[in-house]
């Protein structure tokens, strides 16, 4: 895929990073040099993932080409979803609206929370004894 007459979007959610890649053609959305259904595995991610294409019924009019890195394979659905919907606004500005009212062009602000010193996670304590 020639990347630079393709459009682009960046997504992220968690710790994972997805740079798509978007141009005309009949559908295919490769993630990392694999087709999506192999890549993401359950059928719930692969629905994530197209999710801004059903929206707008544009899902046979793009090959979609994605680099991801990070996190696991929800942040990284997450974060695809993202930058395909910030694509689709490239290509064709009148999408906005729609959108942006199914909350696709948001980021999720979600993070892990840190581990505390004398906790033995974020939040989980020590047992408690009287004596």
């Amino acid at each position: 895929m020639v990347k630079s007459l393709a459009l682009q979007g960046v997504g992220r959610r968690k710790t994972s990073i997805a740079r798509v890649y978007m141009k005309p053609g009949k559908g295919e959305i490769l993630i990392n040099g694999r087709p999506h259904n192999d890549y993401l595995g359950r059928q719930t991610l692969n629905m994530i993932v197209s999710q801004p294409l059903k929206l707008l019924s544009s899902d046979g009019k793009y090959d979609i080409c994605v680099n991801v890195k990070g996190g696991g394979l929800s942040g990284q659905a997450g974060a695809i979803r993202l930058g395909i919907a910030k694509a689709l606004v490239k290509a064709n500005p009148e999408v906005r609206a729609p959108l942006k009212k199914e909350k696709y062009l948001t980021r999720d602000p979600r993070e892990v929370e840190r581990k505390k010193y004398g906790k033995h996670k974020a939040r989980k304590r020590p047992q408690f004894s009287k004596r």
